[in-house]
């Protein structure tokens, strides 16, 4: 029961975590419009590798690093400001630049996604803060080799969850007049503007009083 638990609450949070829009499902929603699934699943596959390691050292140190405040704050500053810098990118990049192939297309896929996964700031609070809850609140058990199927469970969702919402974006897309366009200039930066004023939001409410 608890191998079963430590692979659903993984799978779960890992899912929910990654629908949202976020620039690694954008990055994947291009390279899947020009190059499908060959190169997909690579960049997909690239992701969770690195991600692996996040989630295995953020488990493992987890009661460390809610500790390390100052150290846990700056990644959550980086973010914030990674969002915007994102934002910025999208909305200032020329009409001519969406027929490019973009840059990081060129680099082979699994490459681009453990590299952009891993300057990736968010998901270092995310697994952190995650993991406390998860273990304070006995929700999965991390002794021995059954922390391997909470794991497990958090890569499988972050692949499911990030192939549904590629496949879906890229169906919306190719069937809504315009929306392609709109989507990448105007759509995407002001979500990501929206994500790093929430996020700054919650920054300034968890450390106002200190």
């Amino acid at each position: 029961m608890k191998a079963w638990r430590n692979l659903a609450v993984g799978f779960g949070i890992s899912f929910i975590g990654s629908v949202p829009l976020g620039y690694l499902n954008v990055v994947g929603f291009e390279i899947f419009s020009l190059h499908g699934y060959a190169r997909l699943f690579p960049y997909l596959i690239g992701v969770i590798a690195e991600e692996s390691i996040v989630i295995y050292l953020t488990l493992a140190f987890a009661e460390k690093l809610a500790k390390g405040g100052k150290w846990v704050r700056t990644t959550e500053i980086l973010s914030i400001l990674f969002l915007l810098v994102l934002a910025a990118y999208f909305f200032f990049r020329q009409q001519g630049d969406e027929v490019k192939t973009p840059t990081y297309v060129h680099y082979s896929p699994f490459v681009a996604g453990a590299v952009l996964n891993a300057i990736n700031f968010m998901q270092l609070p995310f697994w952190t803060g995650w993991n406390m809850y998860l273990i304070n609140a006995k929700w999965i058990v991390i002794n021995g080799r059954i922390k391997y199927l909470y794991i497990l469970g958090a890569l499988v969702g972050t692949l499911v969850g990030m192939l549904a919402f590629i496949l879906g974006l890229h169906y919306l897309a190719q069937n809504v007049n315009g929306l392609s366009y709109y989507l990448m200039k105007f759509i995407i930066p002001l979500i990501f503007v929206g994500m790093a004023l929430w996020q700054a939001y919650k920054f300034y409410e968890k450390y106002r009083n200190d």
